[in-house]
């Protein structure tokens, strides 16, 4: 390959970048209007995708502030179920009635802090396709288990029950790898570190047939090291997490 040629060019699929805002448990509706409307001037069409996936009560402001702009909103969270006698859980259907693209399942929090399993992800995916919705679903290791130099085989038991729903399903996901050890610590992997767990998520992405699916770059992602991560072949934007809180911080984000 001539070595002019970027690699995301030379492939025979484009894949759009994507830098996604995960606000996490922040906000308030005095700080969030200032935010939105800061974005919603921000982004211009073209170029990179950009949406904010914020916490459930501010669904409706953020619908409100971005309705007509170029950036996209979500939730954090889903149920795998429809509807029912699940008090404090909000369906996928729910998020569609605040015109939700995004939704993330299966992040780290989740994961360690409400016990969610790989299955019980593929199944919140799986409710996410139903209702319309695009599941970033977020896999990653710990710093014990990298320093174990487990991290390929905690990823692909991640991903294992939603890879299992099939090329059809996954296709219309987007993956995101987040490093446990690297989110709100500072630390952040080398582009080349988190290279090489991006080429082993989209070696099996392209084994299942679904190889033109978006993987994101996620663990404390500043505008600093922006570039040189959206630089390697395999990554395909980032999955924001406190830098998303600051406007100017995420715009130039979103323009590395």
């Amino acid at each position: 390959m001539n070595a002019d040629v970027n690699p995301r060019q030379a492939s025979s699929i484009t894949r759009q970048r994507l830098v996604l805002g995960n606000w996490k448990m922040h906000g308030n509706q005095a700080d969030n209007a200032t935010l939105l409307s800061a974005l919603a001037q921000g982004v211009q069409a073209g170029g990179t995708e950009v949406g904010v996936c914020v916490p459930f009560p501010y669904l409706a402001q953020a619908q409100q502030a971005l309705s007509g702009s170029t950036v996209s909103w979500g939730a954090q969270d889903v149920s795998a179920q429809e509807q029912g006698a699940f008090t404090g859980e909000v369906s996928g259907a729910m998020l569609t009635d605040f015109a939700c693209r995004w939704v993330l399942v299966g992040h780290s929090e989740r994961r360690s802090l409400h016990a969610e399993t790989d299955a019980q992800v593929a199944d919140k995916a799986k409710a996410a396709l139903a209702a319309g919705l695009t599941p970033v679903v977020c896999v990653g290791e710990t710093l014990a288990e990298r320093e174990a130099d487990d991290t390929l085989a905690v990823i692909a038991r991640q991903l294992a029950p939603v890879l299992a729903l099939g090329a059809p399903a996954v296709s219309r996901m987007v993956l995101a790898y987040e490093p446990v050890w690297a989110i709100g610590t500072g630390r952040t992997a080398s582009p080349e570190q988190a290279q090489d767990v991006h080429a082993a998520i989209r070696q099996s992405l392209e084994q299942l047939g679904a190889g033109g699916v978006r993987v994101l770059y996620g663990g404390s992602v500043k505008a600093a090291s922006a570039a040189s991560l959206f630089a390697m072949p395999d990554i395909d934007g980032g999955l924001v997490g406190g830098a998303s809180l600051v406007a100017d911080e995420f715009l130039r984000i979103a323009a590395a």
